[in-house]
């Protein structure tokens, strides 16, 4: 029995010690020598700023040794820019902001995110600046006080803003005024001199490489990267993402929007149809979403708006094409007006909105005229296609009578005397089949022989 017992203790603690081996063999954290990382080359916008704090956010929570963001921007929106930000300044691993590859920007809200990060790195040939808030809307910037005061204040919170990050990063706060109030943009070598950014490195490996033993800090303690042997992980967007990401590309709403009226004023002129409806409500609803991340100008909207009733009105207003031509005129000016901002990557080109306007007029046409004219076909077929049929009176109508009409015998009766012989004209078609006939003008040469 004590054999036994001893056999027992002998293969526990054996079970034991090599549960312990293994369990020392397995690293204590998986993600401990990876850097999760996202790269960006697009205008911010809150799909963008979503998937960036979302990322940044699984990161953390895994464990990473680190979060880069590679980044190519000419700016974006306020609202957006703050989401990563805060992000950023709320993370407990460091973060990198990799300004890249050669020729890239950080220019607007891409600088104050950049300004914002652990680590601060740029590759040659790019530059970093240019924060000036941009004015969107009617009105805004114009030569009124009330206009100017609020630009102003913009303008001071945004300053207090990116000297507050400057601050906080130990960055050049001076520089960081300036980019807000005078709109400078510096290359990334006299951006290492101002101490605006930590380092200039030509690719990744480089990058970190040169990051490796920095140092930085976390609630007022100092702690050290070490990014030897460290492994980049790329995150891609999802399909979701990614569609509404392209959606809210200035040119793609526009379209979006104006496939979504075409849909509407195809279905309006011909009910039933059930499809370009459908379509079209789709493609608004899509459109609608993109525009809360665009500086929409309603005005434009409204125009546009006009432009299709005034399409529409012509159906039924004989105005000589002078509708049409004003709903092109408003089409136009609504489209330069969409999206009212200084920055190009906010606004429709110039060449879509050619393009797109020359096709929805031409298509809006070509509608019209169809309907117009189905709308003056007369009846072919039934009690309403008779109405209008010249025949021949085969017997003298007194007030009855028979004819010949459209290859049938038929019978007539009138309001007045008519002659066999003569020609007649259907007028309606009265109870029990019977046609009510007048006198046409004119008469056939060789009238058709009476019935026997």
């Amino acid at each position: 029995m004590n054999k036994i017992a001893k056999l027992l203790l002998f293969v526990a603690f054996f079970l034991l010690a090599s549960s312990w081996q293994q369990a020392l063999a397995q690293p204590e954290n998986p993600n401990a020598g990876v850097i999760r990382a996202v790269r960006f080359a697009d205008g911010i916008n809150p799909v963008m700023a979503g998937f960036i704090a979302t990322e940044l956010t699984r990161a953390n929570t895994d464990g990473a040794l680190a979060f880069l963001l590679e980044l190519d921007t000419p700016g974006g929106l306020d609202t957006a820019m703050r989401t990563i930000i805060q992000g950023i300044l709320g993370s407990r691993i460091p973060v990198i902001v990799y300004v890249y590859p050669a020729g890239a920007r950080a220019a607007s809200a891409g600088a104050l995110i950049t300004l914002a990060a652990d680590f601060a790195v740029m590759a040659p040939s790019t530059n970093l600046g240019a924060a000036h808030p941009v004015a969107i809307g009617p009105g805004a910037g114009g030569g009124e006080d009330k206009p100017n005061t609020m630009m102003e204040k913009v303008v001071n919170d945004a300053v207090a803003y990116s000297r507050s990050i400057a601050q906080q990063r130990g960055r050049n706060v001076e520089w960081a005024e300036k980019i807000v109030r005078e709109s400078i943009s510096t290359p990334a070598t006299e951006a290492l001199e101002l101490k605006v950014i930590d380092l200039i490195a030509s690719d990744e490996t480089a990058m970190l490489s040169q990051l490796d033993g920095r140092r930085y800090l976390r609630d007022g303690q100092s702690l050290t990267l070490n990014t030897q042997g460290a492994t980049l992980v790329f995150a891609e967007m999802g399909w979701r993402q990614q569609v509404l990401n392209t959606i809210s590309n200035p040119n793609v709403a526009y379209l979006l929007m104006m496939l979504g009226l075409l849909g509407i004023f195809f279905e309006i002129s011909q009910p039933g149809v059930i499809l370009p409806g459908v379509v079209g409500v789709l493609a608004l609803l899509l459109a609608l979403f993109a525009f809360q991340t665009l500086p929409v100008n309603y005005t434009g909207v409204l125009l546009i708006l006009l432009a299709l009733v005034l399409f529409l009105l012509e159906i039924k207003v004989t105005s000589f094409g002078m509708l049409t031509v004003l709903g092109i005129i408003s089409m136009t000016l609504g489209s330069l007006m969409l999206f009212e901002s200084s920055e190009p990557y906010m606004r429709v080109s110039w060449e879509v909105i050619a393009a797109t306007v020359a096709v929805t007029t031409s298509f809006s046409l070509l509608v019209l005229y169809f309907v117009v004219r189905t709308q003056k076909t007369h009846f072919v077929s039934g009690r309403e296609g008779m109405v209008g049929e010249v025949g021949v009176a085969v017997t003298p109508i007194e007030t009855e009578g028979r004819v010949f009409v459209h290859g049938e015998y038929w019978d007539a009766y009138a309001r007045e005397s008519i002659a066999m012989g003569e020609r007649i004209e259907v007028v309606a078609l009265g109870n029990q089949m019977r046609l009510e006939v007048k006198r046409h003008n004119g008469s056939v040469s060789q009238p058709p022989t009476p019935e026997p």
